[in-house]
């Protein structure tokens, strides 16, 4: 067990399954209590997510409560669900971190606070976070069409029909704008509904839409080429579909700030908040912190190797063209970090790394009613939730579900704050996920880590 300064708060380190979960120290910073409290007033224009609730300064996470949570993770991990993961709950100063389990089936390192995963999807808020930096200081503007810096993508065909043939097309009745894809309404993504749909498989083909992998392509040129080349599936802001636009996002902020994703990454947000653990790749050094990631078989029910570790793994070379979308390798503590910017508005110590005002549009609903009808993702979707810039926000609290702000990853990764309650809540594994809906685990770590908070 470890107690040390990181990142403007006092982080405490649980023991692993194999050790006491409850030999825990904690203390609380008073002047972040205030930002807090701060942060209620702050989100008053949107008092519907959050009405019965209220920040509680000096409260601490029920020693009981973290003793539970500890137990139902091990449990998961003990009974072959995973072979490891590692929880971070937040709040007020105080953080658990709780590493359970090992890098892979049957063995392997133990699994440890420092532990590099792959996060897929929770990359997102950080693409977001470092777009809006950028639109900051002019280099972009929300309202501007892409075709200024991607001149290769104005006047586009869309289909006539989702699942129609791919030369049966109209003109686009707009350009693409930037704030189309922070909310991923460019008119090109995922679809999630049943059918034959020629465009999707011509996306797989090209490789401009890649489950759960990366985009190969050499560079943004390369990747931008290959999206040219195919019609739009809707009408430019008239639809949210899931991925493409963030991917897209990747190619238009390295046009604009003119520097490859990896260092304009570092420059803007991993080295102002510490996160010394984040990247596109993970560095020789580094490799041996780095687990296998899994998928399950749905013929034989077995967990199977989807990506290595060691030099072997996907993430241990560069790969040209990074994804925006979901490329990113970190840890708790390093996302912690940012959750906590994000909470702060913005700020990490005395440094304003993103403006207030930035953060506060992240975290704001920009998809009308009229496109969340239209746009189908799993069933109640939008009864819960709305879509921010390029993160997702819970407009309705139920049992089993996050709070707050944050995203989901499909290599088994979910990362939430709470600016009213001052919360985080993180789980990092490595198992890819069966669907768009969560399984048992993560709605479990849901309920365990809010109860622990309630209870205190």
């Amino acid at each position: 067990m470890s107690l040390y300064k990181k990142n403007s708060c006092v982080q405490i380190a649980v023991m692993s399954a194999q050790n006491d979960p409850l030999s825990i120290t904690h203390s609380t910073r008073r002047s972040f209590l205030t930002g807090m409290a701060a942060a209620v007033l702050w989100l008053r224009n949107e008092p519907q997510l959050y009405a019965k609730e209220q920040i509680m300064l000096g409260t601490r996470f029920s020693r009981e409560g973290i003793k539970r949570l500890h137990e139902t993770m091990a449990s998961y991990v003990a009974g072959g669900e995973r072979p490891g993961l590692v929880t971070l709950v937040f709040r007020n100063g105080e953080t658990h971190v709780d590493a359970i389990g090992t890098h892979e089936i049957g063995g392997g390192p133990p699994m440890r606070r420092d532990t590099i995963f792959r996060i897929a999807s929770i990359t997102k808020p950080i693409t977001g976070a470092v777009t809006m930096s950028l639109i900051e200081e002019g280099k972009l503007s929300l309202d501007e069409p892409v075709d200024r810096l991607i001149p290769e993508l104005a006047n586009r065909r869309v289909l006539k029909r989702l699942d129609g043939s791919l030369d049966d097309t109209v003109p686009a009745e707009r350009p693409i704008l930037v704030s189309d894809l922070l909310t991923m309404r460019m008119g090109m993504g995922a679809i999630m509904s049943p059918g034959d749909y020629p465009i999707m498989t011509a996306m797989m083909q090209s490789g401009v839409f890649t489950p759960f992998k990366m985009p190969i392509a050499k560079n943004a040129d390369e990747w931008i080429a290959r999206l040219e080349a195919l019609p739009l599936m809707d009408q430019p802001g008239e639809v949210w579909r899931y991925d493409t636009s963030i991917t897209l996002l990747g190619a238009l902020i390295e046009r604009a700030a003119g520097k490859p994703l990896g260092r304009l990454y570092a420059e803007r947000i991993f080295e102002p908040l510490g996160m010394k653990d984040t990247g596109f790749v993970v560095p020789p050094d580094k490799l041996h912190r780095l687990p296998v990631t899994y998928q399950k078989n749905q013929q034989t029910g077995k967990l199977e190797v989807w990506d290595p570790a060691g030099e072997a793994s996907f993430f241990a070379t560069p790969h040209g063209f990074p994804g925006a979308h979901g490329g990113l390798v970190s840890t708790v503590d390093d996302y912690c970090a940012f959750a906590q910017m994000m909470l702060n508005k913005g700020k990490v110590g005395n440094r304003q790394v993103l403006s207030a005002e930035s953060v506060l549009a992240m975290m704001t609903d920009h998809v009308p009613k009229d496109v969340k009808t239209r746009s189908p993702f799993v069933p109640g979707f939008w009864d819960l939730r709305g879509w921010g810039y390029a993160l997702s926000i819970i407009r309705q609290l139920e049992a089993g579900e996050p709070r707050g702000f944050g995203w989901d990853g499909g290599y088994g990764t979910v990362a939430y704050w709470d600016n009213v309650t001052g919360t985080i809540v993180l789980l990092f594994s490595q198992r890819l996920v069966e669907g768009p809906t969560y399984s048992e685990i993560f709605h479990k770590f849901f309920s365990e880590a809010y109860a622990a908070l309630n209870q205190a």
